[in-house]
């Protein structure tokens, strides 16, 4: 399997990159829950994408569609 790699114009901005840099340090600690909260259009979706990114394992994400078109 190749490693995921995030292809994106933008970067991690505001409080991203400490929240990837947090959220990944759990998972390395093996922290079985974490949450990542933010209002609409904060950039949760692109955050997870750069944390799956740093972890580079096997991982499923499920979004609500109807949501995510809204």
């Amino acid at each position: 399997m190749s490693n995921f790699k995030l292809r994106s114009d933008y970067k991690p901005a505001g409080d991203q990159p400490k929240a990837i840099e947090g959220l990944v340090k759990g998972l390395k600690a093996g922290a079985r829950d974490q949450t990542l909260l933010g209002v609409t259009g904060s950039g949760k979706t692109f955050t997870v994408a750069n944390i799956i990114q740093h972890w580079q394992k096997p991982t499923l994400v499920i979004a609500h569609n109807k949501t995510l078109a809204a």
